[in-house]
């Protein structure tokens, strides 16, 4: 892309590491700084050339950045940005692949210079791994990546992310911040907040004889805690409220099942399962997976 000369990625663990390595395959004449503050997650990315250059100053990192990218947990982009805020060329973009936008929105408001332009950008792509060893270049093969914008956004900075992501093999939505965070409690949040409970809801000695469908089902609940943390502190209210709409289905199911209402119990279970299969062929149609 010839307007992306340098991108700048904060943050290498498994997204950002995965972001730069994608970036070096896919664009390869465009130059990758990488940072990260851990010694010990410079000296792995160094030995996996996750980047061009890889350094341990964040403003110099950004100095001739025309694309900032920031990869690290929500809860530190507020303070990423005032730090990096002086050091930004004019004109260049910044994003951030956290999964609530809202509050980012309002944090780059305040912290970023009106000569920088600021859009959100989440690719739903990823595992529970953590940590750049787990870093892929292929992560975000038909992923979907949604970029949030408002009135004020820059258009031309919105389609350089467009393509930008695009050429990293994403699929790209685009919408508002509020709405994202409202589907994303729904689709994103709550799978972790229920899988979480799940296992909790189960002593340890018991969950030894768990077989594939409880491993299949709870998988994400071994995210980073202080990743996932952020994220349900930073979109509270539609997480909350995501919550209360499974309380409200596991209470018919447990309403049906004390009753012995077997057609009702049926009729739960079969609406479930034609969702879901609608689902994955939606899935296999925009080829975003493989049956």
């Amino acid at each position: 892309m010839k307007d992306l000369r340098q991108i700048t990625v904060i943050g290498l663990g498994l997204l950002g590491g995965s972001v730069a390595l994608a970036i070096s395959r896919r664009l390869p004449a465009v130059k990758v700084v990488g940072y990260t503050h851990r010694a010990s997650t410079r000296r792995r990315a160094r030995r996996l050339a996750a980047a061009n250059k890889i350094v341990d100053d964040i403003r110099r990192s950004v100095a001739d950045a025309d694309l900032v990218i920031v990869a690290t947990p929500i809860g530190t982009f507020e303070q990423i940005f005032g730090e990096i805020a002086d050091a930004l060329p004019p004109g260049s973009i910044v994003t951030d692949i956290g999964s609530t936008k809202v509050l980012p929105h309002r944090w780059a408001n305040k912290m970023l210079p009106k000569t920088v332009h600021y859009v959100g950008s989440h690719p739903v792509a990823g595992s529970e791994q953590r940590g750049i060893e787990f870093a892929r270049p292929d992560l975000f093969d038909g992923a979907t990546c949604i970029l949030t914008t408002t009135r004020e956004t820059n258009r031309q900075a919105v389609q350089t992310l467009k393509r930008f992501w695009t050429e990293l093999g994403c699929l790209v939505k685009i919408m508002s911040p509020a709405e994202h965070d409202r589907i994303l409690a729904n689709i994103s949040h709550l799978p972790h907040v229920t899988a979480v409970a799940l296992v909790n809801a189960n002593k340890s000695e018991e969950l030894k004889l768990a077989g594939k469908g409880f491993l299949d089902t709870s998988r994400i609940a071994s995210g980073p805690p202080n990743i996932w943390a952020d994220v349900l502190l930073t979109n509270a209210g539609n997480t909350t409220r995501s919550i209360d709409k499974i309380i409200a289905e596991l209470s018919k199911l447990k309403n049906a099942i004390k009753n012995q209402n077997k057609a009702q119990i049926e009729k739960l279970l079969e609406a479930a399962r034609d969702k879901r299969s609608s689902l994955l062929n939606h899935k296999v149609r925009r080829k975003e997976l493989m049956l």
